[in-house]
């Protein structure tokens, strides 16, 4: 049987995607827990970050049934979501909650963009496209979450905002060929 290039580049990268989401969320939470400032906040990263271990978890069983390699950059996606996280957590609440609402922004438009082909092109993936639709409605609660909790694109936060999108649509175009 010839695998489908594109379910694989979707399984590929929403699993590095997952993880990079657990890994910020690691170093958030390390951050605070270093600076025992917001109790908290604390709480709520860390349901956010039960809620991406879901997601992680479902496309690790993809992988591992559809015999998908994953991205062979995991190892730096690691590295860069933990250093993200912390560095966003030393920064303070509003760096902390806007890396998330940035993230999610991006990876809204990510998923639509898969749920759209796969219901043009696949759509005998129903539970692909079904998990995909719920995954993409926790990260859109993330980020509302996120604004809620002080997420502001003001001032300097403008060019957090700018790296941190830059950088996650480059996570995503590397993660679909390597």
């Amino acid at each position: 049987m010839k695998k489908n290039k594109t379910i694989e580049e979707i399984i590929r990268v929403d699993h590095a995607g997952e993880r990079g989401a657990v890994n910020i969320y690691d170093g958030q939470l390390m951050a605070l827990q270093l600076l025992k400032s917001d109790p908290e906040m604390e709480k709520k990263i860390s349901e956010m970050k039960e809620h991406e271990k879901e997601h992680l978890k479902y496309f690790e069983q993809q992988l591992a049934e559809r015999k998908v390699r994953p991205t062979l950059l995991l190892p730096m996606w690691d590295l860069l979501g933990v250093s993200l996280g912390f560095v966003t957590g030393l920064m303070g609440k509003k760096a902390t909650m806007l890396c998330t609402a940035s993230v999610e922004e991006v990876i809204d438009k990510h998923y639509q963009s898969q749920i759209e082909h796969l219901e043009r092109e696949e759509k005998q993936e129903k539970d692909l496209i079904k998990k995909i639709k719920k995954f993409r409605q926790d990260e859109l609660d993330h980020r509302d979450l996120a604004y809620e909790e002080g997420a502001t694109k003001k001032g300097a936060f403008g060019l957090l905002d700018m790296a941190i999108k830059t950088g996650s649509r480059i996570a995503i175009e590397v993660a679909k060929r390597i």
